[in-house]
């Protein structure tokens, strides 16, 4: 559809207008059309045709439902719509845009009723765009004009919305209100329009009559207060130059941010190095290690070394109780024997507690019974293709039951959740011995806890750092998922609940996590692991037209598939691509461990386009989150229903 002076550089399907007010639409209430971005002459047009208009809608500005045949403005008699559960915008608004007496209305009369409902309007002309609340089924944009009407508000059951934002965001300049997190203010690159819209939005306390003009010698020290988030567009097309600064303003406040500014803008990375892994370590090599009364010396160099190479497997029972924090570091070897000592005697008494209990008593403890019904039934299917485990009447199978049970009684408040039985079963395997193997598997759950929690909290925060990484790693390819419903990354949620321990080889799991329990290069190698993943996979997804469907199948298709020396060269050379990176943003600082978190349990990132802050000020505390459905904690993923635009719920459904 592009001509002469025509280019439509944005377009996606799946676009619906809900045209009753009910919560539960039916089909003939639902028009499906198409959303572009259309550049005409000098002008850039939004436009939204219904399906069987879409293939000419040139010529159409704001042909609107028009039942008197007369002009489209809006008759006084017409009842406005009440939507009942979502008072803002959740259905077309029934206030709808004048067209511009200055041009006339184009196009002929509409020949459809679908077709009626057809606009297309100038992006100089907008106002303000409405993001939708999370959880609301299908996320939808309402979009305000400059006189005061509202345009259909456009739901995307496929999928879009950050898409069609970040192509807006070329063109105009988008900054988050102070007030609603969720209105995105919309500036022209005009000052005089930016004057007016300061003086209207009383942004700033003193007279707007100067602000632009202080604005543009000095952007951060003005907008600091006003502003909470604005776009690196935003932010380039104002920043001064030197020679330009008035030397009676003070310089930007490098060492007292002001709370809640967060900028919305592209990193530029360099080139990612390359990575080469070192050989295992040797029970030789582990031994130079080893000085006088069995302390273990150098310890940094010594993880330094098991993080690029890993161990070799005669090492494993022995350094794996140090990975785990069973043993530590720095005790001699009496102490290790006399630690043993202790946690056995402490083992047998928590798995005392369990065993002393009779089939009368388990009859009325309903929540011990639970435990020991669903621990034999995963137990049973854990790892049974391995010699360790397999056969009816095999030993491992018992310890594994009984470790489990034990935890029971070392956690109360966590007990057993599916899934654990997964993480305990290589770390038996390697230590072979069920005292050592309980408190290793203590060790490790106190890194991954958080993942079994009922309240999910903590895959959420690491599903919101893992997409945080990846828009800032691959951008494209976060918008190809968010295109296909696959934007909120559920398909990751597996890989991340249990550490890619079906996603490998058994072998190349003890490789994978004795690596990951070193601790480095940071706190989340294991998010970065991911992102390695995806990037190796990005060609595939991206190039053969995949949709939500496909990709989840894809993923789940690469189970076993995986190389994890692969895998490793590559997260850590994301890693050391994100970390040379001069101007990389406070919260992917965090996440990579560079710096301290802001908070120490803040919930995950919010989900606006490209949510980076600047490397000056931290971020500030995300909004009041929405009462949304949490993940469980299946292991077996299945499609989203929902898009999940926020990016604030992750759901799996229970095998």
């Amino acid at each position: 559809m592009e001509g002469a002076g025509y280019k439509v550089v944005f377009e996606k399907g799946g676009v619906y207008l809900h045209t009753s007010a009910k919560k539960h639409q039916d089909p003939d209430s639902l028009i499906a059309g198409v959303i572009r971005v259309v550049e005409k002459d000098s002008d850039v047009l939004l436009q939204w045709v219904p399906v069987e208009e879409a293939g000419d809608s040139t010529q159409i500005l704001f042909a609107k439902k028009d039942v008197s045949g007369g002009d489209a403005c809006t008759s006084e008699e017409e009842p406005t719509f009440d939507p009942g559960y979502e008072p803002d915008w959740a259905v077309i608004s029934t206030v709808r845009p004048q067209p511009r007496h200055s041009e006339p209305t184009r196009g002929a009369e509409p020949s459809s009723p679908r077709g009626s409902w057809a606009f297309s309007v100038s992006l100089g002309e907008l106002k303000s765009i409405r993001r939708s609340k999370p959880g609301l089924s299908w996320a939808y944009l309402v979009l305000v004009t400059q006189a005061g009407g509202s345009l259909p508000a456009l739901h995307f059951h496929r999928g879009g919305t950050r898409a069609l934002l970040r192509v807006l965001s070329r063109y105009l300049l988008l900054a988050s209100s102070p007030q609603d997190s969720r209105l995105y203010l919309v500036f022209p690159h005009d000052s005089s329009a930016l004057s007016s819209s300061f003086h209207h939005l009383q942004l700033f306390d003193q007279d707007s009559s100067n602000v632009v003009s202080r604005f543009l010698q000095d952007p951060y020290s003005t907008t600091f207060g006003g502003f909470s988030r604005v776009t690196n567009f935003f932010r380039g097309a104002l920043q001064p130059h030197p020679e330009g600064a008035s030397p009676d303003l003070p310089p930007p406040p490098d060492d007292e941010p002001e709370p809640g500014f967060e900028v919305i803008s592209c990193v530029e990375l360099g080139p990612r190095p390359a990575v080469e892994r070192a050989p295992p370590v040797t029970e030789e090599e582990w031994a130079h290690h080893v000085g006088p009364e069995g302390r273990l010396q150098q310890v940094p160099m010594l993880k330094a070394r098991i993080f690029s190479g890993g161990l070799s497997p005669g090492l494993r029972r022995e350094a794996w109780k140090f990975l785990l924090g069973y043993l530590s570091w720095e005790g001699s070897a009496e102490e290790h024997k006399a630690h043993v000592r202790k946690k056995t005697d402490e083992y047998f008494r928590m798995k005392l507690q369990w065993k002393s209990v009779s089939p009368e008593q388990e009859r009325r403890n309903s929540l011990l019974h639970g435990y020991r019904s669903l621990i034999e039934r995963d137990v049973s299917r854990t790892d049974r293709t391995n010699k360790f485990y397999e056969g009816p009447e095999n030993p491992g199978l018992g310890l594994l039951n009984d470790i489990l049970l034990t935890y029971c009684m070392y956690h109360f408040d966590l007990g057993y959740v599916q899934g654990m039985s997964d993480l305990l079963s290589p770390i038996l395997y390697v230590i072979q011995n069920e005292v050592d193997a309980f408190w290793c598997f203590c060790g490790f759950m106190e890194l991954v806890h958080g993942n079994f929690e009922e309240s999910q909290e903590t895959m959420k925060r690491q599903l919101g750092q893992l997409l945080l990484l990846l828009r800032v790693l691959d951008p494209s390819l976060c918008d190809f998922l968010d295109s296909q419903d696959s934007g909120s990354l559920c398909f990751c949620f597996r890989w991340l609940l249990i550490w890619f321990k079906r996603e490998f080889p058994f072998p190349d799991v003890l490789r994978l996590w004795e690596v990951l329990w070193t601790g480095l290069p940071g706190p989340n190698l294991h998010l970065l692991v991911a992102c390695a993943i995806l990037d190796m996979e990005r060609d595939t997804l991206m190039l053969s037209g995949f949709g939500s469907n496909e990709i989840l199948k894809h993923i789940n298709e690469l189970t076993m598939k995986l190389s994890v020396e692969d895998v490793l060269t590559r997260a850590e050379a994301l890693y050391r691509q994100l970390t040379a990176c001069p101007e990389l943003p406070h919260n992917v600082q965090e996440v990579l461990g560079l710096v301290p978190p802001t908070e120490p349990h803040s919930p995950s990132p919010p989900a606006s386009p490209l949510p980076l802050s600047p490397t000056r000020a931290p971020p500030a505390p995300p909004p009041p989150e929405d009462t949304a459905p949490q993940p469980d904690s299946s292991l077996e993923i299945l499609p989203e229903e929902e898009e999940e635009e926020e990016g604030e719920e992750e759901e799996s459904v229970k095998s």
